[in-house]
């Protein structure tokens, strides 16, 4: 099973961003996207495979934590 979260992208350096993860700051490559500053993008294994809209990242952020407060 595969699974991609998405981050929002604060910085962008060539094809490699930082994404906050909810307050986690990663490097993630960009280099098969076309993101910019402020938007969110869907990432896996370390590599943005999608740019997404606010509302369907803030979606998916909340799934995780509810699938989180399960545990």
């Amino acid at each position: 099973m595969c699974v991609a979260i998405p981050g929002r992208v604060t910085e962008i350096e060539g094809t490699t961003a930082k994404v906050d993860f909810n307050g986690n700051m990663v490097n993630v490559n960009v280099g098969l996207v076309e993101p910019e500053v402020g938007q969110y993008v869907l990432v896996h294994a370390g590599c943005a495979i999608e740019v997404m809209d606010k509302e369907q990242a803030q979606e998916i952020i909340d799934l995780f934590a509810d699938l989180e407060a399960l545990s």
